[in-house]
């Protein structure tokens, strides 16, 4: 079989690497990829939000399935143009991918399906939304309703944080269209963990648990990113909880979205907190999510394909779905400066020296200039190890990352510190 995977980061290459273990598959396309890719598929430089010229790739090269992997041509509905060109595709339609897209739309969905949520109201005036802040208090959690690169998210310590958040999205643009309209939410403690699933509309098979690291700096300090490690399982959800997600939460929502006439097929994520009241949903994302693919994937035993050829035909109860025990880590490499401001186009060495039999390196923002592998991006690597435990997972993780080396490479030294 012929596969295109769609986007250029850290999930694809994970994705296609797991992908590549699969019983049929002969060629994998991935559009546009980056540097690493590039050694597991060939890579073709169609943007992963041009529609059209997907569609025209994917019928022009006899492609026998297609991946959809990011959110936005998930949401710009991908899948429904592949699907209507006669190309089988993994991932939810442009109307169930709303879960992600709009995250009034997801809070609305779990009012009205009684899922555990923090509580929260809709603004697009500053002034009202300001208020109520004054009301609630703080810490408070200001959230763009649209997608921003997993960084629309703006936990405020002070009011004037809140207040200055407030005023950067439905005044100053920050995230352009996708922050006209907001949540202000309540903030919830506890400890924060991931969890995918596989759905095909009705069925939903959870995958092993994750935690990730968003914020920029050790200690969970400084701005939120795309996210900067990952370990594969969480002590933290237990059996008892994964039950009780998997009946309060997972099973409902997908059973409110085909209700509501968007049955969701693909990867559902919920971005869960922990607390002592139990787990809450902080968000929904209509994908497999950067970085926990890198640290979860790796520990499928199962035909990762035949998984979403059955996702896709509705026949996800049929399928045998095992994991390998022991733990997973990655450590993500980015440009300094990242998430704000960096450069780019810098060498890249020691990645040969960073792979073993149980570690690896995924590329997220990486090209190539003849036999140089140069930096292309604010993530640039995900240092990726397996092991007995957790605990000896991040340990080879590390030990890897410091046989890398470009200019103002900057990484967390704290991803799984906080395991006993």
């Amino acid at each position: 079989m012929k596969i295109l995977v769609v986007g250029s980061g850290g999930r694809e290459h994970a994705i296609i690497k797991k992908l590549r273990e699969s019983e049929g598959v002969t060629d994998i396309i991935c559009a546009p990829g980056n540097g690493g890719i590039a050694d597991l598929a060939e890579c073709v430089s169609v943007s992963a939000t041009d529609i059209d010229g997907m569609v025209k790739l994917a019928k022009e090269r006899n492609v026998d399935f297609a991946v959809v992997a990011p959110d936005d041509p998930l949401a710009m509905g991908m899948v429904d143009r592949l699907e209507e060109a006669g190309i089988p595709a993994f991932g939810p339609d442009a109307k169930a991918a709303q879960i992600e897209a709009s995250k009034v739309f997801a809070k609305e969905l779990m009012q009205r399906a009684n899922i555990r949520t923090a509580a929260a109201e809709v603004f697009t005036d500053p002034d009202k939304a300001k208020a109520y802040i004054k009301k609630t208090g703080v810490p408070t959690v200001i959230k763009a309703d649209g997608l921003a690169k997993g960084k629309g998210v703006i936990i405020a310590q002070t009011e004037k944080e809140a207040e200055d958040a407030v005023d950067d999205m439905l005044c100053g643009g920050m995230f352009g269209n996708a922050g006209s309209r907001i949540i202000v939410e309540e903030f919830l403690e506890g400890t924060e963990a991931s969890i995918m699933c596989f759905c095909d509309g009705k069925t939903v098979v959870p995958m092993i648990s994750s935690q990730d690291h968003k914020r920029q700096y050790d200690g969970d300090l400084g701005k939120n990113t795309g996210g900067m490690g990952a370990f594969a399982p969480t002590p933290a959800y237990t059996e008892e909880i994964a039950r009780d997600v998997e009946e309060n939460i997972l099973q409902p929502t997908v059973k409110a979205m085909r209700d509501m006439g968007c049955p969701f097929k693909g990867v559902l994520y919920a971005g869960l907190m922990l607390t002592k009241k139990g787990a809450y949903v902080l968000e929904y994302n209509a994908r497999f999510g950067d970085p926990e693919t890198q640290v979860v994937l790796p520990m499928l035993r199962s035909d990762l394909l035949k998984i979403m050829q059955a996702c896709r035909e509705g026949t996800l109860s049929e399928c045998d779905i095992a994991w390998e025990k022991g733990g997973c880590c990655v450590v993500v490499m980015t440009s300094g400066g990242y998430p704000d401001k960096y450069e780019n186009g810098f060498e890249i060495k020691g990645l040969a020296d960073a792979e073993s039999e149980k570690t690896w390196v995924i590329h997220a923002g990486t090209k190539r200039d003849g036999e140089k592998m140069l930096t292309s991006g604010g993530r640039v690597l995900g240092v990726c190890a397996k092991g007995d435990t957790v605990l000896t997972a991040v340990k080879s993780a590390y030990e890897a990352v410091e046989k890398i080396s470009f200019h103002n490479a900057f990484y967390r030294r704290d991803i799984g510190g906080k395991i006993h």
